[in-house]
C-alpha cells in the first residue's frame, strides 16, 4: 500500500508501537513474562476499591448509567468532572482556573499529540516551527508523534553522579536555545524515562525562558503534580496562562479508561475540543464519572498524597536496594528515583548495545525498554544512550526482583565477557 508520509509514521519500526506491541504479545502468549516494561501502574487496593464501589453507583443509578453509555457528550469533556477540577485546583491550589481552562482527551498521548502538531510543524507562511525537549532522555512516545517529520529538538541533559551508585540528570541551560522557530518548550516531571523532578528553579527557568519568547511551556505531569502525585522530593504544582499542563487518571489505577486532561488558557482549550469534536465526536466519559466524587470532594488530592505517593515511594527504594545488591562489583549507576514508576539504569562501558541486552533479557522471559529510544530530537548520536535501560517496578514486588535479578546476572555475563 503506498501509504502518505502521514500513514509511514505509523508504521512498526516507531518504538511505542514496538514497546506496544511487545508488551500486548507478552499479554497474550506468555503470562509468564516478567513484565518491566511498559508503563502499566500497579492495583493499588484502596484506590481499586473507590473505583469498584462508584462502578456499583453508576450501574445501580440506572438514569447515570443509561446517558453514561447512550449520549454523546460535550466534545470539550465530562461537564461535571470539568467543573468540579477547575474548583478544585483553584481552591486548593491558588491556580486561576475555571472550566474555561480545562479540556478533557482520550489519554494523554492523545493530548500530546494534538498540542504538538497545534503548535509545531509548519506555520501559515510554511516555515517550520519546531518543539524544544530542552532535557533528553525524555519520554518515548513523543518521538513519532509529529505529523511532520523533525517537529522535535532537544538537548543531552548534564549528568550529576551522587555517590557511588546514583546520579542525576539537570537541564544544561547553555545548551539550550530558543530562535523563532521554536513553537514550544516541553518536559514531563517527573520525566519518563528516568524519575528525574525538574526542580522549582529549572521550571522557574524554562517559564521565563517561554514567557520572553511568547511561546508556551507544556508541562507533562501524567505521572506529577498535582495528580497522581507520584513525586518523592520537594516539588510545586505550578500553572499560568503561558503554561500549559497535562494530567492523566490513568496512574491512579485507570490506564484502561485513556482519561487526559489538560489545563491551559481558552484559546488553547477552545481548539483541543475543536479537535476533539473533528477527530473523536466526543472523548469517553467513563474515566470522569469514575473519579468524579473523588474530584467533587477533594479526595484525589488526598489519596494522590497520602496512598499513591507512599505506596509507589516504598516500591522504588525496595527497588534500589535490589539492584545495589545484585550489581555489587559491575559498573552501574541508578537515576535518583525522585518520582514516576520507573528506575532508569546506566551502564557505563556496557559491552553490547542496551538493545541487545533488551533482546538477551527478553530471551530470558524479561521486558524493559532500550534506552535508544527516549532521545528524541537529539541531532547527535550520544554513546550514553547505548548504555541505559527503564524498568517498571510498579507490579507484584516478588516477580520485580525476580526480573531485577535476571537483568543483574545478563550485565554482569555481559561485562565478564567483556
Amino acid at each position: 500500500m503506498n501509504l502518505s508520509r502521514f500513514g509511514q509514521s505509523f508504521g512498526p519500526d516507531a518504538g511505542i508501537v514496538q514497546l506496544m506491541d511487545d508488551l500486548g504479545q507478552a499479554a497474550a502468549v506468555n503470562r509468564d513474562m516478567l513484565m518491566l516494561g511498559g508503563g502499566n501502574p500497579g492495583q493499588i487496593p484502596q484506590l481499586q476499591q473507590r473505583f469498584r464501589a462508584r462502578m456499583q453507583q453508576i450501574l445501580d443509578d440506572g438514569q447515570t448509567f443509561d446517558r453514561l453509555v447512550g449520549q454523546y457528550g460535550s466534545p470539550q469533556g465530562h461537564p461535571q468532572f470539568i467543573e468540579a477540577l477547575a474548583l478544585l485546583l483553584a481552591d486548593e491550589l491558588g491556580w486561576p482556573v475555571t472550566a474555561r481552562n480545562v479540556a478533557l482527551t482520550n489519554g494523554s498521548q492523545s493530548a500530546s499529540f494534538m498540542l504538538f502538531n497545534m503548535l509545531g510543524g509548519s506555520d501559515a507562511q510554511g516555515r517550520p516551527r519546531r518543539i524544544l525537549l530542552p532535557l533528553t532522555p525524555e519520554y518515548i512516545g513523543y518521538a513519532d508523534q509529529g505529523a511532520e517529520p523533525n517537529l522535535f529538538v532537544s538537548s543531552r541533559a548534564h549528568i550529576e553522579l551522587l555517590g557511588e551508585t546514583q546520579f542525576k540528570y539537570r537541564v544544561d541551560f547553555d545548551a539550550v536555545r530558543v530562535d523563532a522557530g521554536i513553537a514550544a518548550i516541553c518536559v514531563s516531571r517527573p520525566t519518563n524515562p528516568t524519575g528525574n523532578v525538574l526542580t522549582d528553579q529549572e521550571i522557574g527557568t524554562l517559564r521565563d525562558l517561554a514567557a520572553t519568547h511568547r511561546i508556551p511551556l507544556i508541562i507533562d505531569s501524567a505521572y506529577g503534580l498535582p495528580v497522581p502525585g507520584i513525586v518523592f522530593v520537594a516539588a510545586a504544582p505550578v500553572w499560568d496562562e503561558n503554561v500549559i499542563v497535562c494530567m492523566s487518571l490513568s496512574k491512579l489505577g485507570l490506564p484502561g479508561v485513556r482519561t487526559g486532561i489538560i489545563i491551559a488558557c481558552p484559546e488553547i482549550i477552545r481548539a483541543i475540543t475543536g479537535m476533539n469534536a473533528i477527530m473523536n465526536l466526543t472523548t469517553g466519559g467513563f474515566g470522569p464519572e469514575l473519579a468524579l466524587d473523588m474530584v467533587q470532594s477533594g479526595d484525589i488530592l488526598r489519596l494522590s498524597r497520602d496512598v499513591v505517593r507512599p505506596f509507589y515511594e516504598r516500591k522504588a527504594l525496595a527497588a534500589v536496594a535490589r539492584l545495589e545488591h545484585d550489581l555489587a562489583g559491575v559498573p552501574f549507576r541508578i537515576h535518583r528515583p525522585e518520582g514516576a514508576i520507573f528506575l532508569w539504569l546506566w551502564f557505563p562501558g556496557l559491552p553490547m548495545s542496551a538493545r541487545a541486552l533488551y533482546e538477551r533479557l527478553k530471551a530470558r522471559g524479561v521486558l524493559i525498554i532500550p534506552g535508544h529510544h527516549f532521545f528524541p530530537g537529539l541531532a547527535q548520536d550520544w554513546p550514553h544512550r547505548h548504555e541505559c535501560i527503564r524498568v517498571n517496578y510498579s507490579q507484584d514486588d516478588e516477580r520485580v526482583h525476580a526480573g531485577l535479578r535476571i537483568i543483574a546476572d545478563e550485565v554482569r555475563q555481559a561485562f565478564a565477557r567483556g
